[in-house]
């Protein structure tokens, strides 16, 4: 009887140790640099233009597979530029590489993970809304836009560095003062792209994106493109930041014409909206 009330005691124990962990984890993770508090600027950029532009890739699969677990943009790589455009009314598009609905990682939507700007959008039904019926980023002129920012998230490692995005980013470098903003593997946009000579434009660029090590420390088995190879086989001046657990570090760095504004990884998010902002307002 009294072993049985032991083990009564260590089960109450043990969920009410788990209960805690799980109220206290979004603390938790915030103190040791995930999702971290930022005070930007407040702008006011009424009349200018952002478009965001994600992934439409939503399986971790290897080639060959039509199956894996379901990935896609993250959400506060989203959201949270989403939200700092718009809070400096600006006028905010969404598009991404197919089109339609737009894969989130359900992983970001996690209680611990979850940004108050992933917290915002699930209550924002005008935002909801431009998820499912994001513009097709071929039917777009980027151009006409003011700032394009590329989100990150693994689904971006399978459609994000293409020719076609390249030519593109590439038309409207030279062609507009657009300034170009990504995060995580957003940046994968820009290195296909090439100047006038024929050479990656992003060569001798101070970039950032996603590290190798934090891929390793998520441990994702497989995808295509990486930021830090990619930029680094482009001839880029990657930058990143490291601490023990990469998701855990954040960088944003501009490049020194000021047109290309990136950030490390979701804990950049702000930072780097905000940067972009700040250059703009600027001009």
């Amino acid at each position: 009887m009294k072993m049985g009330k032991k083990i009564i005691y260590i089960l109450i124990g043990v969920i009410a140790t788990l209960l805690v962990l799980g109220i206290m984890s979004p603390y938790i993770l915030k103190s040791l640099g995930f999702h971290p508090d930022y005070e930007g600027e407040e702008f006011d950029l009424k009349g200018k233009k952002a478009l965001i532009v994600t992934t439409s890739h939503g399986v971790l699969n290897k080639p060959g597979e039509t199956d894996g677990p379901a990935t896609g943009v993250f959400a506060s790589e989203m959201t949270i530029p989403y939200y700092e455009f718009f809070d400096a009314n600006m006028d905010v598009d969404l598009a991404s590489i197919k089109g339609g609905e737009i894969p989130i990682d359900p992983f970001s939507f996690r209680r611990a993970l979850q940004s108050d700007q992933d917290k915002r959008y699930l209550e924002d039904e005008a935002f909801q809304a431009k998820t499912r019926n994001s513009i097709r980023i071929d039917e777009i002129d980027i151009k006409e836009y003011d700032v394009v920012f590329f989100a990150g998230g693994w689904g971006a490692a399978y459609d994000m560095a293409s020719e076609t995005m390249g030519k593109r980013v590439s038309d409207a470098y030279y062609n507009s003062d657009i300034l170009f903003g990504s995060v995580c593997h957003g940046a994968l946009a820009f290195t296909e792209a090439r100047d006038s000579t024929g050479e990656y434009l992003v060569k001798g660029r101070t970039m950032t994106g996603v590290t190798q090590k934090q891929l390793q420390q998520f441990g994702i088995e497989f995808t295509p493109k990486h930021p830090e190879e990619e930029l680094t086989k482009a001839g880029a001046n990657y930058q990143a930041n490291h601490k023990r657990v990469d998701p855990f570090a954040t960088l944003t760095v501009m490049d020194e014409e000021k047109r290309f504004i990136t950030g490390q990884n979701q804990n950049s998010s702000h930072e780097t909206a905000q940067l972009i902002m700040k250059v703009l307002n600027e001009k």
